[in-house]
């Protein structure tokens, strides 16, 4: 079981131009038959971490499964859904700001 952690809101012009700049990525993490596993959420947490902005492909899910996908991974990565558009979802989530000492 994974903890459940507090989900990254956006408003309306964050999520244009997030859009805006995701539009030439290529997914990064493949949704495929054994669905959501902890594994998948893991690799998707790492890509997050690595890029703030990443594509998941949800394949073969209806849209009642792929919207209770999207929840789970938003609620479970605290990061935003920006879009779900056919099966590609558009995650974001800011790098923590990084501890200087000074």
């Amino acid at each position: 079981m994974h903890k459940t952690m507090p989900t990254l809101m956006l408003d309306k012009a964050e999520r244009k131009a997030l859009a805006a700049q995701a539009h030439p990525l290529n997914p990064v993490v493949l949704l495929g038959a054994a669905g959501l596993t902890p594994a998948v959420l893991q690799e998707i947490d790492r890509a997050l971490r690595a890029h703030e902005l990443i594509k998941v492909r949800l394949a073969g899910m209806d849209r009642e499964a792929r919207q209770a996908a999207r929840d789970e991974i938003t609620d479970s990565t605290s990061s935003a859904a920006v879009q779900l558009v056919g099966n590609v979802l558009v995650l974001f989530r800011p790098k923590p700001e990084e501890d200087t000492g000074i």
